[in-house]
């Protein structure tokens, strides 16, 4: 089983050699009770720990089960340690930081050995030498016998073939030594057991076998084998095959030893727990510079989190938009500066003009360009990355929205306002100037209406705004009403909304600068929130404002009755919510104090498309629906107003006239019969019963009178209000006359309306005159707009890395597109801060750098922690090795050791960290009103925390391979 074969040991000190073993040569039984006996000095230990793989001979084989093991590495003899050998020293070598259960555990955790099985044969071997009732006491807590039993415990539980005890009852009294004595003899039933000892009694009573040592040698062997040689290990026969060799492998793999990292936490973790204060110390210490770049941080991103939310609030104000008609200001400002320079080529003796005026408008004219917004919009829509980059796009359209008010004394126009046109401060040219520039205006706080869209996203409405009253809009005819920060809505909203009475302001700025003495409502009015959701208005489509008169549309905006009807006809626009802007809000999305979802705006383009009079103007592209004359086009603009108004042809002149006479002559006769003229003749077409009959339905008892009534009535009578079917506007003597008339008769009359509007149309068209609109502008003017064709485009980027990011992808669409489709943009915030975070990051960075030295001085601290921990740990590396743990699990332990500590400085800096922040912000709060918040980011403290775990596992690096490095059976004797 064991065999030594000519052992020889020397030890190199200084310049001399001792040699410890001369050649010893000795074969053991497979169970029988040893005993070494020499004087001190003799070699005893030193063979024994030859045999137990703690130390290398320096010549000759030792043989285990007929191996040599000449070849062994560290790992094999790790190995063999761990499975095959137990040891029993002297002073007994138990972890004290560690159970007695754990102690004995430890052996069976490096062999891989679960749990649930690790603790069974912990608790069988501990019941074996009489201490299953002790598993849960520290050494400490234990008298030296019971110590001797829980290491014979600790040899045992592996069920190890070899037991070498070093003295195992040489710190022990005789009571006791005996019955440890009894106890190993009882084990070398089964197991070889070799015993050190200086006892000869002892030896001589419970050995089976003594050998005695002498300067190295062995002098006496009281039981020695017949055959002292072992017999050379013969070469298998044949080459393993790949089978073979992959067993074998799979065989050492087993048996290789390995401590978990769990286990190394545990040791180490006890280890800590026995020295806290010094722990705590340590980490606290570690914990500085983490303290200190947790700090740097928490600023940072208390600014970087207000700088962000400046960010998304301004783009969401100030857009990157797209207008269907552009141009690019810098262009425009360097093309002219250009021109500027080349043109002064002249002499300076003289004065000369510079014709500003005109390099102006030719540069505005070739700078100005037309945007395909169709095809963008499409591009837009299809592009997968934009909705990350933006907090909406929004796309507006020329549609005006309408909105009225109704009350006692008539309507109202809230939206678009005329209330300063009123006052006489604008022109209503500089009015629809402001108009048409709404979004430069709303960038200068300029606008002039109170009604405006809302974006498109309610988690950044949410942020920017609390609702103190109702809810947000849901649907398409619910809007909200916004005040400021103080719960007060600006009186000129209050005017424009019919709050406040507008007609008190009217001419008012026009009689102030006359000098006239005025005076305004400066009262403070208090409205409850439930005053202000009852508010209700209306929406009406603009081509509701015109009415069909003789063929052509009328605009009826100055018809008060008219406007009542069309205004109650008008679409309910209720306020559903009441918003103030968060007092952390640095900028609003909202310009107006009424704000409308985008479906309210669809949902107009819907009912403008579908109106009579648009369908009209588009089935009639050539003819001005509000005049009836025919556009002026390429064609017919060379014609003159002479020629246009006269028809040269005189034969036509005279077919006109005719057809003018017979239709004249037809529209007589129809118009006599609804007139109830019996002297008419009977039209064509009709005989004379029937004639007969409708006269009598007429009540033409006195024809000649209803027919003085019919004429007079039908002569100032309202024709088109009879083919709409509203009568309202007429007399009532109208009425009456309406009223008696026949079913056939009022159609007759319709018919004969329609002929002769189709007619003043047909003469209009072709009277030779054109109208001074076109197309496009009715268009425009009735409101008319195509979803698939927005008028501008808002892009709201997140932040301004999303702004360049949405930047890349227009230049990309420019790029794959030509040159008439190229988009330009206007930028209103530019760089205005998008250096402010590179600044930021750029002080942070430097911060850190110098704090960062703290952080490295305290891991080298650490480190010098853990290599004095090594000093005070060398016994456990000795008592670990000699278990069979190897080299690489030593380190393991103190690498644990340092996670440990860099963790607990890791995580104690960041609480640390994160209860300094409750007085730096209000520091921050009472010098500033700039509303920052240092927090330190969950991402950023879970990084730091790993850093310090990085930092100081490297610090204990050097240290953890100092300790592997140790010589056990040193390490052994360090006390």
């Amino acid at each position: 089983m064991l065999s030594l074969k000519d052992i020889k040991k020397d030890y190199v000190v200084g310049d001399s050699t001792v040699s410890a073993l001369k050649g010893v040569s000795i074969d053991f039984r497979e169970n029988e009770f040893v005993s070494i006996l020499g004087p001190s000095g003799c070699g005893k230990t030193t063979l024994l720990n030859i045999i137990g793989g703690l130390d290398r001979y320096t010549s000759g084989d030792l043989n285990i089960n007929c191996k040599s093991t000449k070849d062994f590495k560290d790992c094999d003899w790790d190995s063999y340690r761990n499975h095959s050998i137990g040891f029993v020293f002297q002073s007994y070598n138990l972890i004290p930081h560690q159970t007695v259960l754990s102690n004995v555990e430890l052996a069976l955790t490096l062999s891989g050995v679960s749990k649930s099985e690790r603790r069974e044969r912990a608790v069988k071997a501990l019941e074996q030498v009489g201490l299953g009732d002790q598993l849960h006491k520290k050494p400490n807590q234990m008298s030296g016998g019971q110590m001797q039993r829980v290491a014979i415990a600790r040899a045992l539980v592996n069920e190890p073939d070899i037991l070498l005890a070093d003295e195992p009852t040489g710190a022990l009294d005789t009571e006791t030594s005996v019955q440890i004595m009894e106890l190993l003899k009882s084990i070398s039933k089964d197991k070889l057991i070799i015993m050190v000892t200086h006892n000869p009694e002892l030896a001589m009573k419970y050995s089976s076998r003594i050998i005695k040592l002498l300067d190295g040698k062995v002098i006496d062997d009281s039981d020695p084998l017949d055959k002292n040689v072992v017999e050379p290990i013969k070469k298998p026969e044949k080459e393993p095959t790949k089978a073979d060799k992959k067993a074998a492998k799979k065989e050492r793999k087993k048996l290789k030893t390995s401590m978990s990292f769990l286990t190394a936490l545990s040791l180490s973790r006890n280890n800590l727990m026995t020295k806290k204060a010094r722990t705590l110390l340590t980490s606290f210490a570690g914990s500085i510079g983490i303290i200190g770049i947790a700090l740097i941080l928490s600023i940072s991103n208390g600014v970087q989190l207000y700088i962000d939310q400046v960010q998304s609030d301004t783009l969401s104000s100030y857009p990157l938009q797209i207008t269907k008609t552009t141009a690019s200001i810098g262009e425009i400002m360097n093309t002219m500066a250009k021109n500027h320079e080349d043109s002064a080529n002249h002499d300076k003796d003289k004065v000369y003009s510079q014709n500003a005026m005109g390099e102006m408008i030719n540069t505005l004219m070739e700078e100005t360009k037309v945007n395909n917004l169709e095809k963008f919009k499409k591009y837009l829509d299809d592009n997968s990355d934009l909705k990350d980059l933006t907090s909406d796009v929004q796309y507006t359209y020329a549609t005006t929205l309408n909105v009225f008010t109704e009350s006692d004394s008539g309507v109202m126009q809230v939206n678009p306002s005329t209330l300063l046109e009123d006052m006489g401060y604008m022109s209503s040219t500089q009015m629809e100037a402001m108009s048409m520039s709404g979004s430069m205006g709303g960038m200068m706080g300029m606008g002039t209406d109170v009604w405006s869209e809302m974006i498109d996203n309610e988690e950044l409405i949410d942020k920017q705004y609390d609702v103190i009253a109702g809810r947000l809009p849901e649907k398409y005819n619910e809007v909200v009403l916004v005040v400021d920060k103080n719960n007060e809505i600006n009186d000129y909203v209050l005017y424009s909304l019919g709050l406040l009475d507008p007609s008190s302001l009217n001419g008012i700025v026009r009689r102030a600068m006359a000098g006239e003495d005025i005076s305004v409502d400066s009262e403070q009015h208090v409205y409850t929130y439930d005053e202000l959701l009852d508010l209700k208005f209306k929406v009406v489509p603009t081509p509701d404002f015109y009415k069909k008169k003789d063929g052509v549309w009328e605009d009826m905006t100055g018809d008060e009755s008219y406007m009542k009807k069309a205004v109650a006809n008008g679409t309910e626009i209720s306020v559903v919510g009441i918003l103030r802007p968060d007092e952390d809000a640095s900028s609003a999305s909202i310009s107006g104090a009424i704000g409308y979802r985008h479906d309210l705006m669809t949902y107009l383009i819907d009912e403008v498309d579908n109106s009579e009079i648009v369908k009209e103007q588009i089935a009639n592209p050539d003819i001005d629906v509000f005049s009836g004359l025919k556009f002026k086009t390429d064609e017919n603009a060379a014609d003159t107003d002479s020629s246009s108004e006269t028809v040269s042809d005189s034969t036509a002149d005279t077919e006109s006239k005719a057809d003018k006479t017979a239709d004249s002559s037809d529209t007589d006769k129809r118009a006599g019969l609804v007139a109830g003229d019996s002297s008419m003749e009977i039209p064509e077409g009709m005989t004379e019963e029937q004639y007969k009959a409708l006269m009598e339905q007429s009540g033409a008892s006195d024809t000649g009178e209803l027919a003085d009534m019919g004429m007079n009535a039908m002569g100032s009578m309202d024709m088109s209000a009879i083919q709409g079917g509203d009568m309202s506007s007429l007399t009532e003597t109208q009425k009456k006359y309406i009223a008696s008339l026949s079913d056939e008769q009022m159609e007759l009359m319709k018919q004969m309306l329609k002929e002769q509007s189709d007619t003043n149309a047909d003469q209009l068209a072709n009277s030779g005159k054109y109208s001074t609109s076109n197309y496009d502008n009715n268009m425009k003017t009735l409101g008319y707009s195509v979803v698939e064709d927005p008028d501008s485009i808002n892009i709201y980027p997140v932040d301004f890395a999303s702004k360049e990011k949405i930047i890349d992808i227009i230049d990309d669409y420019n790029d794959s597109v030509g040159e008439e489709d190229k988009i330009e943009y206007t930028d209103y915030v530019g760089l205005m801060m998008s250096s402010i975070t590179s600044i930021i990051n750029a002080i942070s960075y430097v911060l850190i750098a110098f704090v960062a030295i703290s952080l490295v001085v305290s891991s080298i601290m650490i480190g010098i922690i853990t290599y004095i921990s090594v000093l005070e740990r060398t016994k456990e590396i000795g008592i670990l090795r000699s278990i069979g743990a190897s080299k690489r699990d030593i380190s393991r332990v103190f690498n644990a050791e340092t996670v440990i500590v860099g963790f607990v400085a890791g995580a104690l800096g960041i609480i640390i960290s994160y209860l300094l922040t409750i007085p730096i912000n209000m520091i921050i709060a009472h010098l500033t009103d700039v509303p920052i918040r240092a927090s330190i980011p969950v991402s950023a403290a879970v990084i730091l925390i790993a850093i310090s775990v990085c930092l100081t596992l490297i610090a204990g690096l050097f240290p953890s391979r100092v300790a592997a490095k140790k010589d056990p059976v040193i390490a052994l004797r360090t006390e």
